[in-house]
């Protein structure tokens, strides 16, 4: 029997606060205690069995809160990107300081950001997301859901690519697909039937700060975003008919810091138009994402989820508050096609944010409430 396409009108994004017992257990096993340790994904047998009593909990939590698609709040992993990247031949992480783009707080504070470098053939080596998805199924009652970075990044935040094995992005974004679509149809093999792209270079180009380095780089920076809608159309062109498929859009979020401003005018059309997706989820909690009036460009038939719960602020929004902002939206999209999520995921790392897991909770439970009373469901 076919899955049912996924409808809620709540979903968060991925990633979930890790337990500090579970940071420290991480630590003792792994030795984990600065950002250049242990990038890529474990196959600690011990550290496996932790975390699996820390995904049940926090399944729980998720489904305690009404929430109807359920993550592992990706606690097997260092961070949402690293491991995947890493388990790809080709590929490895610099941390040197040196990559031309920064994060900022809202005190001002900056952070460098870290690279990528391409420094061979880029190829699938085996799926480190199908036993932790296997897992997750196992122990939820509602929809699993796997989150995946997006395939530009390894493009757009790239330190270094060789060029003897890639003289043109055309042969990269080739190898680069042919992993993801190898990545998807194992999970898809597991019985997977949700996966969620998490995108932030097509939203870093709508700041033009990052569209100037496009073209600093020698590049088109609309015709760039062509070339990223695309590769992530091809990454997930093989998926299951019965397969939702979602693209998360956000402009960095790194422990409360953020990489990109500006609306999504300019990406609208590649993004909503050509963009094969079901579902959006989209950064909508700051002025830095711009109005709702690109939203007219969803076109029937695929739902949005407006990203307006910060997880960068642990401050509780106001129920009315998201309700007219909902409205808001629904005049450039009809109300049936949109949802509420929040703007990004609670722990973009194993480290965490200043937030408790009652904020989490709370800010949950306060997302399924909304939808409720917006839509009589969640």
């Amino acid at each position: 029997m076919a899955a049912a396409p996924i409808t809620a009108r709540v979903e968060h994004v991925g990633s979930l606060l890790r337990p500090m017992a579970l940071r420290k257990e991480r630590e003792r096993l792994l030795g984990v205690h600065d950002a250049n340790q242990n990038l890529g994904a474990h196959d600690n047998g011990e550290l496996r069995n932790i975390e699996d009593g820390y995904i049940k909990q926090v399944v729980k939590l998720q489904e305690d809160a009404g929430v109807k698609v359920v993550t592992d709040g990706e606690f097997r992993r260092r961070s949402w990107w690293s491991d995947f990247y890493l388990s790809l031949k080709g590929t490895k992480v610099t941390y040197n300081g040196k990559m031309p783009i920064t994060f900022v707080n809202a005190a001002g504070e900056k952070r460098p950001a870290p690279g990528m470098t391409i420094n061979g053939k880029v190829s699938w080596r085996g799926s480190v997301n199908v036993d932790a998805f296997r897992y997750l199924k196992s122990v939820t009652k509602v929809s699993p859901k796997v989150s995946l970075p997006a395939p530009p990044m390894l493009h757009f935040m790239r330190d270094e690519i060789d060029q003897k094995t890639y003289p043109d992005r055309d042969k990269l974004f080739a190898d680069i697909v042919a992993a993801y679509q190898a990545e998807v149809a194992a999970l898809a093999g597991a019985g997977c039937r949700y996966i969620q792209l998490d995108e932030c270079m097509i939203p870093f180009l709508c700041d033009p700060r990052h569209r100037e380095l496009s073209k600093q780089r020698g590049e088109d920076p609309d015709m760039l975003i062509g070339e990223y809608a695309k590769t992530i159309n091809d990454a997930m062109a093989k998926r299951p008919s019965d397969m939702t498929f979602a693209v998360h859009m956000c402009r960095g979020n790194l422990n409360a810091f953020w990489g990109a401003e500006g609306g999504y005018d300019p990406v609208a059309e590649a993004t909503f138009g050509k963009i094969d997706a079901d579902r959006y989820l989209l950064e909508y909690d700051t002025a830095r994402a711009g109005d709702f009036k690109p939203l007219a460009k969803v076109p029937k038939g695929k739902h949005v989820l407006l990203g307006l719960v910060s997880t960068k602020d642990p401050k509780l929004e106001s129920a009315d508050g998201l309700k007219r902002r909902i409205d808001e939206a629904a005049k450039s999209i009809p109300l049936d096609q949109l949802g509420i999520c929040p703007q990004c995921g609670f722990s973009t790392n194993m480290f965490g944010t200043s937030f408790t897991e009652d904020d989490e909770k709370r800010k949950l439970e306060l997302l399924v409430k909304v939808a409720n009373d917006v839509w009589g469901t969640a």
